[in-house]
This record gives structure tokens, sequence and C-alpha cells, in this order.
């Protein structure tokens, strides 16, 4: 049985005791790295266009997609109206990507609504994306099964199969009136409302391709939502490419149980610290570069100080 033919979906149950400190812990890391963000004197719209760019590569990367990065940073560049020495051409596609991550982050207020989820997919997939996966995008997927499976054709792994298509615009319909409304529900947490964002949707999978990647956006969306500085700070598509295989371990693993989702919440929180850790160390290699080179400008004057002889 998935989780989705459960007889109570999708009324989510999690272990309150073990995720609350959890959540605790998550926010005070990120409160620290927006505080610590807050006190450089950084290009905040360049830190910006680095993570928005990083989170664009990493999420297509999760499912081996490889984007020419040049080519997306000056997509990000144009949008943001950042100067570069020599941008790379874009494409309808890295344009489309831009519009999207931007569209996700910037845009909190807008309703999040089918239209808008349709929209995403089709600047994911702009007409004639490629000869070899001919996705419509802008359109819910079809009627047959939607599978994810692995192995051989003749003896297939299946690893998860999404509810039907008839039941799809329900389901979908449902997610949305949840999403509009937990974000203003005091006994929802925001970081907690990201992650049951993240596993519902792509629960649903509801589209022929790039489910995994309209998740992640709509992800990103909850995030900045639960707070719109420091998400432009981090890129959580970093810590899932690095965490790939325990991924979809825990995915599969909670799709094909019961509604006890508490083992993909601390999966998630735990990505997501280890997300605001790597940036925040980055900061730290940057604040000691000028220290060191300080220190060693300063050993190099004294070693080269003419030396007097007493006589």
């Amino acid at each position: 049985m998935w989780i989705w033919e459960q007889p109570n979906w999708p009324a989510f149950q999690w272990d309150r005791e073990r995720i609350e400190p959890i959540l605790r812990e998550t926010r005070l890391n990120q409160g620290i790295l927006l505080g610590k963000m807050s006190t450089q004197s950084l290009d905040h719209k360049q830190s910006m266009l680095d993570t928005l760019l990083a989170n664009i590569v990493h999420s297509s990367a999760i499912e081996g997609e490889k984007l020419n990065a040049f080519t997306v940073r000056s997509s990000l560049a144009n949008k943001l109206g950042v100067s570069e020495e020599k941008p790379f051409p874009t494409t309808e596609q890295t344009d489309g990507l831009a519009d999207i991550m931007l569209d996700a982050i910037e845009r909190l207020e807008e309703p999040l609504t089918l239209e808008r989820i349709l929209y995403w997919h089709e600047k994911l997939f702009p007409s004639g994306y490629t000869l070899f996966n001919p996705v419509v995008g802008g359109k819910w997927r079809g009627d047959a099964p939607m599978q994810v499976v692995s192995g051989c054709i003749d003896r297939p792994n299946v690893h998860f199969e999404a509810p039907p298509r008839t039941v799809l615009e329900v389901e979908l319909d449902q997610f949305v009136e949840w999403f509009s409304t937990s974000r203003t529900d005091a006994l929802v947490d925001p970081l907690l409302r990201a992650a049951i964002t993240h596993l519902w949707f792509v629960t649903l999978h509801p589209l022929d391709d790039g489910n995994g990647r309209i998740t992640r956006l709509l992800t990103d969306l909850a995030l900045a939502q639960a707070d719109k500085q420091s998400v432009r700070f981090y890129a959580m598509s970093v810590g899932v490419m690095a965490n790939r295989k325990s991924y979809y371990e825990i995915l599969e693993q909670t799709q094909k149980g019961d509604l006890d989702i508490t083992e993909w919440i601390v999966w998630f929180c735990k990505v997501l610290n280890e997300t605001f850790a790597d940036v925040l160390n980055e900061i730290e290699l940057t604040i000691q570069k000028p220290i060191i080179g300080g220190k060693l400008i300063r050993q190099s004057s004294h070693l080269n100080k003419p030396k007097y002889l007493i006589d």
C-alpha cells in the first residue's frame, strides 16, 4: 500500500517529541546564517545570484541533467540587473529557469495556483526542449500509470506509483488549498510546512517529467515564505544533491509507509542544517582570507626590515 492509499490521507503525523527540538535547532541555525550575512560587507545581489545559480544547477543535476552554469548565470544576471565582464549567450530554457526561480522566491504574496505551477512547468520545458524527451510543458500527465522504476524493462523494480489520473485534480486542489491556509496557521511551523510541501507534491507526481524540479521550486517558495531574507543566501538543492542517494531512499521509504512522516522531516531538517553549516563555513573562510593575508604582509614586512650591525 502506498502512502496516498492510506484511509486518512493526507492527514500526516509525526513524533512531536523528536521533531520540535530539531525544528528549534534548524531555526536557530537559520537565524545565525542571517545574522552573519547581515554583518558582512558583501554585494548581496551578487551573493543572491551565486545562490540561485547553485540552486538551479544542482536541482537539475539531481535528475541527471547537466546545465551550462555560465549560460544560467547570464540569464540570472540579466534578470537581477547584475553586470558581467563576459556574459554568455542565454537560451529560452535558461531564461525560463531564471524566471521561475525568481518567481518562487520573490513573489511570496502571490497565491499558489494550479496555473502558476503549470507556468513553471512550461518554462522548465519550452517548445522544442529536446527531441529525445518530447515533454509538453504546461500540462498535467496523461492517463497512463505514473511509476518511478529502475532496472530492466522486462523486470522493472517499481519504487513508487503515484495516484491515478482520475483523482489528480481533486488531489492537487487539496494540496493548493492546504498550501494557502497553512501559511497563516500558527500551529504549523514554517520549516515543517516546507518539508510537508516537498513530500506531498512529489508524491502526487502530477507531471510527465520535471516533478522533482517543480517540487524543489515549491519547497524554495515555502522556505522563502518562512524567511524571505535568509533563503537568498543558501541553496537547499546543493544539500539534496550531496545526499542524493539517501534522498531517494527516504522518499521511497516514506511513500511505502503509513502517514507517520517523522523520518522524512528529520532527514529534511538534517539536510537543511548541513546546507546552513556549509554556507557559514564559506563565510568564515572569506573572513579569514584577509586576516591571514594581513598577517603574511606584516610578517614579510618584519622580515625585510634592514638589520644594523652594532660594532
